[in-house]
């Protein structure tokens, strides 16, 4: 698996689009104002998937191949984005045409999913060349994780749309995958999201432990998404009034200093005092690393969490892992720390 940290030091709707992208920025809403809710319609077989690559560029055809395949066999038809196998340096293409794909994706009518290829760096360049009136006025489903972080809140912040913290269309379409997007998205259920329990061959489970970190019961709006594409776009304008809740967060290949550090611009942006409750996902390859003193990272979320006095836990299946939720952002669920579990109290999709 490729790190966002290392990657970054390797370093139709035309009509539309003509006066949406590259137009002088006006945010459609303070982060003090919040929406009413706005649901996507659910995917349906037949349905088209609009495939966009809004950060990091795709470097082998062969990667949207597998993609497509993989949606015709869920019965969903894959388009791909006009830029979609663009590149420059790192991003797939300049900014404006990596908008322009996304705002297009939006303005048509046959396409019920827009779905990012992968995540990267870059989304959060693209938000003030968004119009956020065009995608108000045609939701539909957004889902993505990682990068697409910097789409996802905003685009919910700004248009009340329930948008999905999930895999990116190049993720593993394994069993566990498939069996959150199908009933999230498709068959429109309010589901439990709850770890898988699986010993293996072990005396006891190993992987994807659910670790209490306050117990308790809360309930609100759900939010959050990749913790260092979060701390970016803080202070933008385009982020969701906080207040009530349930905040939760993933990274990778992130030193325990470096968590510490944005978890402290939560605190200071007083994002983390208006969390109902927190969830920590998982930080793979987030080690203290030999060789010297560090704090954990059970430490770190022991000093900006554990502190807050809130019902939370750490180990829920969300980030960069081969097997994630598909999440509701901006839709109220009730979770529960002790058992690590998040409900839905009522379908996602119309």
């Amino acid at each position: 698996m490729t790190s966002r940290r290392r990657f970054l030091g390797s370093l139709a709707g035309a009509g539309v689009l003509s006066a949406s992208v590259g137009r002088a920025f006006r945010p459609a809403a303070s982060e003090r104002a919040v929406h009413p809710i706005v649901k996507p319609h659910r995917l349906r077989r037949g349905d088209v998937v609009g495939l966009v690559d809004p950060a990091s560029a795709t470097w082998e055809p062969v990667d949207v191949e597998i993609v497509e395949e993989s949606l015709a066999a869920l019965g969903l038809k894959a388009r791909r984005g006009r830029h979609l196998l663009d590149r420059r340096g790192y991003f797939a293409g300049n900014d404006a045409d990596r908008a322009r794909d996304v705002m297009a994706m939006f303005a048509d009518p046959e396409v019920k999913l827009v779905h990012p290829v992968r995540g990267g760096w870059g989304s959060a360049r693209l938000l003030r060349a968004l119009d956020f009136e065009v995608i108000r006025r045609n939701p539909k489903i957004l889902l993505g994780y990682s990068d697409i972080t910097a789409l996802l809140l905003p685009v919910h912040a700004q248009t009340g749309l329930v948008t999905f913290h999930g895999i990116n269309s190049s993720s593993e379409w394994n069993p566990f995958n498939v069996g959150w997007f199908t009933r999230v998205l498709m068959d429109g259920e309010a589901v439990t999201f709850e770890n898988v329990k699986d010993k293996g061959d072990l005396l006891t489970q190993v992987e994807h432990r659910v670790q209490t970190i306050t117990p308790g019961t809360a309930r609100g709006r759900l939010l959050g998404g990749n913790l260092t594409v979060l701390t970016t776009i803080i202070g933008s304008g385009l982020l969701p009034a906080w207040d009530d809740c349930i905040l939760f967060l993933e990274d990778v290949d992130e030193a325990p200093y470096r968590v510490d550090r944005m978890f402290t611009q939560l605190k200071l942006a007083g994002i983390l005092d208006k969390a109902r409750a927190v969830i920590w996902g998982t930080c793979s390859e987030c080690e203290p690393g030999e060789g010297y003193a560090s704090l954990t990272l059970t430490d770190v979320l022991g000093d900006h969490v554990k502190t807050l006095g809130v019902p939370a836990w750490q180990g829920a299946m969300i980030g960069h892992i081969d097997r994630q939720f598909v999440l509701p952002v901006g839709l109220e669920v009730e979770v529960d720390a002790n058992a690590g579990t998040i409900r839905m109290l009522e379908p996602a999709v119309l």
